[in-house]
């Protein structure tokens, strides 16, 4: 996110450097998308823990720490773009505030969507990270990863919901999915939400092997989807929330030495 370093005058001179900072927690990584307002700078880290208050989520738990630094891994590891699980997590979360008010299931249900891959690691590196089209065996074996992430979460106190969420988040709302073919209103609603938010962020951010899909490109390949691999008021549910999807959407890598 560079800058004209010129400062206009007759002799060419230049501003100083200034580190680009986060206004919320004043981090300066390289390693942090951010977004840039008219007037401030907010890292990933900052911008998602405010979707999380938005989304009903007051006060801090012990577990959560934890669990986001679980998943910074499992993203890592897969090489995902900035914090793939706690931005679908967050933004599950801003969904599911229509029709949930109890701040228990609220925080089930971002647990259960920030931890929603946590069974890949039960998935060899082989068969995960390989660049091309899995063969038949390799595909059974990935598309067991939302039963070991249940079975890892069913040994968790007060996470049977969110182990709902990691059993069903790769399920269809026309009932072509797995782990077990659930069609319509039998996948969890937190699910249902899930499966468009994961998507849409999947369009809208780069991933390994190919680069994101502007913002109405992907907005009109859910709407396409809707009935089909999405159930259809979930998509409503996105739509109504898109002002912050654009903002989140904005979120890029910057070079902190470069912002004058």
């Amino acid at each position: 996110m560079s800058k004209d370093t010129s400062d206009g005058s007759k002799g060419g001179g230049t501003r100083a450097r200034r580190p680009i900072e986060c206004s919320v927690c004043g981090a300066t990584c390289k390693n942090r998308q951010y977004h840039q307002g008219p007037d401030r700078l907010t890292c990933e880290h900052c911008l998602l823990d405010s979707r999380k208050t938005l989304g009903g989520l007051i006060d801090d738990h012990p577990y959560e720490e934890f669990a986001e630094a679980i998943a910074a891994a499992l993203d890592l590891r897969e090489h995902e773009t900035g914090l793939h699980s706690k931005r679908v997590a967050a933004h599950t979360l801003i969904l599911a505030r229509r029709d949930y008010s109890d701040p228990a299931i609220l925080r089930e249900i971002y647990w259960g969507s920030l931890l929603h891959d946590i069974g890949k690691i039960g998935v060899p590196d082989a068969i995960l990270l390989k660049p091309g089209r899995l063969t038949e065996v390799e595909w059974k074996t990935m598309r067991q990863h939302p039963e070991y992430g249940s079975r890892i979460l069913a040994k968790v106190p007060y996470f049977s919901l969110a182990g709902e969420i990691v059993l069903c988040h790769e399920e269809r709302y026309d009932g072509t999915g797995y782990p077990r073919g659930l069609k319509g209103d039998a996948i969890p609603l937190p699910a249902r939400l899930f499966a468009v938010v994961d998507a849409f962020d999947a369009m809208t951010f780069d991933r390994p092997y190919r680069q994101a899909l502007p913002f109405d490109a992907a907005k009109r390949e859910i709407i396409r989807m809707a009935g089909s691999q999405f159930d259809p008021d979930a998509v409503e549910a996105l739509l109504l929330e898109e002002l912050l999807l654009r903002e989140t959407a904005l979120l890029q890598y910057v070079d902190p030495e470069l912002q004058a």
